[in-house]
């Protein structure tokens, strides 16, 4: 009796443990990463024209943290490469998310809280050399990118360096619909606090760094932790590092005074890669707009989110709006797109239906020449500048 009793309770351990691995993660991405229901977007001939024309960049999207085959349609989330195709998307920032706090919020975390990457990472089956590695949570992701890209070589490229990309963009001059993929970090503790560590970055093609996320670490202060500190001795040997690299640096989730620090020790250009503008849309997670215009004076780009916490109004009149009060603080070569597609935001549109973006832009009374701009036209001169020889 006892032996039966402990077998149907193992049986139905099994079937537990079984159905929150096929079940729970997808589960919980369709509800973190909804689309809001809306009717369709309208979208006039002469916007689709001008579209079509584009070169359309984002400097931000979490898919590769999700266990979804990013070469077919999904039928969740926000970003898979059929819909970046449709969405007629030539540069696509993918960056790794390797840790992330219980209760995240963006005025206060605390790195005492439960980190929620760990179960996600064993839901979804990663290799165990990545449930209890920041570095390995990143490289696993890394390694999935570049599976997506041998996989679909006609569609998906991995830009290394400035001749991929020079090549990626002649490939969309003659009409070829192929997505130049950029690998990044949402946070340098995926270094494991081990500086050694930006090497096997760097050799897994990773070429965006964003210094923090939603905790305090070694490095320094987050924009959402506890301390607002700056950067520590750790950080600033970071930040040199990197510079020395040839990494581009993300200032998003930094705290104002990381963000300072890194301006006043550096003299390249900055990102803050899914942003809004503070006097447009007051909140705890857009910079004051003194440090956004003085980001930009060194020569860098603010990508617009499209989620209610950075614009407000999340839908394509509202991200225009975003867009035209960033052209008139920072100046039009300053503004890009920034959308944290697949980070766990309700969005108003997956990206198949960015061409209702470039139709608000135009409602909005911006020109022809400064929509190209922030469409993608100031990623790819970011990217042209920034990436190495190659």
């Amino acid at each position: 009796m006892l032996g039966t009793i402990l077998g149907v309770a193992v049986g139905v351990i099994f079937l537990v443990a079984a159905a929150f691995l096929l079940f729970a993660p997808s589960i919980a991405e369709a509800r973190m990463n909804r689309v809001i229901p809306h009717d369709p977007w309208p979208i006039s001939p002469e916007a689709r024209a001008l579209h079509d024309r584009l070169v359309v960049g984002d400097w931000h999207c979490d898919s590769l943290l999700w266990n979804r085959d990013l070469t077919q349609r999904g039928t969740r989330g926000h970003v898979d490469l059929p819909r970046l195709r449709e969405g007629n998307v030539a540069l696509q920032v993918f960056t790794t998310v390797t840790k992330v706090p219980a209760g995240m919020n963006v005025h206060q975390n605390l790195a005492k809280n439960r980190d929620r990457i760990t179960l996600l990472a064993i839901g979804q089956l990663w290799p165990v050399r990545a449930w209890g590695s920041l570095c390995e949570r990143g490289l696993h992701q890394a390694q999935r990118l570049h599976r997506f890209a041998a996989r679909a070589p006609d569609g998906l490229r991995v830009l290394r360096t400035k001749a991929d990309l020079a090549a990626l963009l002649a490939a969309r001059a003659r009409g070829d619909r192929v997505v130049g993929a950029i690998l990044g970090a949402e946070g340098a503790h995926v270094l494991d606090a081990r500086l050694e560590n930006l090497d096997r970055l760097w050799a897994a093609g990773f070429r965006l760094i964003g210094l923090h996320h939603f905790l305090d670490t070694e490095v320094g202060g987050s924009l959402h932790g506890a301390s607002h500190a700056g950067l520590t001795d750790y950080g600033r040997q970071l930040v040199r590092d990197l510079v020395a690299k040839g990494f581009i640096i993300d200032l998003t989730h930094s705290s104002v005074q990381t963000a300072r620090d890194v301006l006043a020790m550096t003299d390249v250009p900055l990102v803050v890669s899914h942003t809004g503008i503070c006097s447009y849309c007051k909140s705890p997670r857009n910079f004051p707009d003194d440090l956004m215009v003085a980001i930009m004076a060194r020569g860098g780009v603010a990508g617009i989110g499209y989620w209610q916490e950075v614009i407000g109004d999340p839908s394509p009149d509202g991200i225009a709006g975003a867009v035209k009060a960033a052209v008139t603080l920072l100046g039009a070569d300053h503004v890009s797109l920034g959308s944290d597609f697949d980070g766990a935001v309700p969005e108003p549109f997956d990206v198949s239906e960015l061409a209702a973006v470039t139709d608000a832009l135009l409602r909005a009374g911006l020109d022809e020449t400064v929509i190209a701009k922030v469409m993608g036209g100031n990623m790819a001169r970011l990217l042209g500048q920034m990436l190495p020889e190659g």
